[in-house]
């Protein structure tokens, strides 16, 4: 039998989906299962966006330009330019999700076997990009003791060697939460440049920020035009995950000419979804207002029910929608695999993500888990006290 290739042997699972198949037995079951493990919001797409698609009047559905519609790129810098952005319509390359954005910044920039210095825990799937693109991720460990705020520049220049390309940020940050002062955004910056490197930030979750906590873009750092470059989506922003369209931002023009020949050979984002994602932009600032004070009361919610839980610490997201927490168990995996196969409390329980997923450090995290707190606040209360009834069931 022909064998697959190294490379597909390698490529991680995703933390996030590989227990689909234990929760859709637990549902078989009857079981009725609480998703704390995906970060898929149950807020109301615009109607602005879904109505654009209902309403295009298409008669041939055609390939658009590589880059994406010039009249959302047009958009779409005046939506950044208005956050006080200065990014420009040559700036921006439509993609197919940030997932490709990615791979996009990855493939112009790096190649194979150079390395990619990412503060851990992060977004699982970087492991995912790295193996398909090549690159070796090199992690610098951020902690729970600390908020998972950014590890000592001193940790970074440690493992900065002739095969590092480029560093890596999710701000705020997927899967902790963690959002990054404007002092640790210039660090960065300052360290790049100090080693010519790239610093590439997935700003995805930009407009989720609570406590009078600011988002702080390398978009906006002086100077470090040559370095930056900014992975974004409209995933989380709209709740349009299934539209699958982002986009690669940098005034590199080398960079972005790059990108474009990545572009070209996938030939077009998808026509209906730009339709959906330009009208979006239209959307009154009073849903991020109303979306905005919904997020933070689900979070306070979640982190006030889980210190309730003994044994249980949890650090506190200042941005995006997701938190870490740290469990009295050994393995998350074999917890998160429990609640699906074997518990339920009066025929409900919750799936989680293992956190050690989204590590690249072996054995790191393996008694965390990640927390996605986007369903509705009394689903949010009742699935903290199912985990604490299977912690208590669990240990016993």
């Amino acid at each position: 039998m022909p064998k697959i290739s190294q490379k597909g042997f390698q490529m991680p699972e995703s933390p996030i989906r590989k227990l689909v198949p234990y929760a859709e037995i637990a549902k078989k079951k009857g079981h009725k299962v609480y998703h704390l493990n995906i970060g898929q919001p149950d807020i109301k797409t615009p109607e602005v966006a879904l109505n654009a698609v209902k309403n295009a009047d298409i008669k041939v559905l055609e390939y658009s330009h590589s880059a994406g519609f010039d009249s959302y790129r047009e958009k779409l810098s005046n939506y950044y330019k208005k956050q006080d952005l200065p990014i420009n319509k040559e700036d921006i390359i439509i993609t197919t999700g940030g997932s490709e954005a990615l791979l996009f910044a990855l493939g112009s920039t790096m190649d194979t076997d150079d390395e990619i210095i990412i503060p851990e825990p992060f977004y699982a799937n970087y492991n995912g990009f790295a193996v398909a693109s090549g690159v070796k991720v090199v992690p610098v460990i951020s902690s729970i003791e600390s908020g998972f705020a950014l590890p000592a520049i001193e940790d970074f220049e440690k493992l900065i060697t002739p095969k590092t390309k480029a560093i890596l940020i999710c701000n705020p940050g997927n899967p902790t939460g963690y959002l990054y002062s404007q002092d640790e955004i210039n660090q960065l910056a300052a360290i790049v440049k100090k080693h010519d490197l790239f610093l590439i930030a997935d700003e995805v979750y930009r407009e989720f920020t609570y406590d009078g906590y600011k988002h702080h873009s390398i978009m906006n750092v002086d100077g470090l035009e040559n370095n930056a470059i900014m992975i974004d989506s409209v995933s989380k922003r709209f709740s349009m995950c299934g539209a699958r369209i982002g986009c690669i931002v940098s005034k590199n023009k080398e960079v972005m000419t790059t990108a474009m020949k990545f572009a070209q050979a996938r030939l077009s984002p998808p026509t209906y979804a730009q339709i959906a994602s330009e009208a979006a932009l239209e959307t009154p600032q009073s849903y991020f207002d109303e979306v905005i004070i919904e997020y933070k009361e689900r979070r306070d919610i979640l982190v006030n029910e889980l210190n309730k839980i003994e044994g249980v610490t949890v650090a506190v997201p200042k941005g995006a929608f997701y938190c870490i927490a740290k469990l009295p168990v050994d393995d998350a995996n074999n917890f998160a695999q429990w609640l699906l196969e074997k518990y339920d409390l009066n025929g409900e329980t919750v799936m989680v993500a293992p956190a050690s997923g989204f590590y690249s450090s072996p054995k790191v995290g393996l008694d965390e888990v990640r927390i996605a707190y986007v369903l509705k606040k009394e689903d949010l209360i009742k699935s903290v006290q199912i985990l604490k009834e299977a912690l208590n069931t669990y240990n016993k």
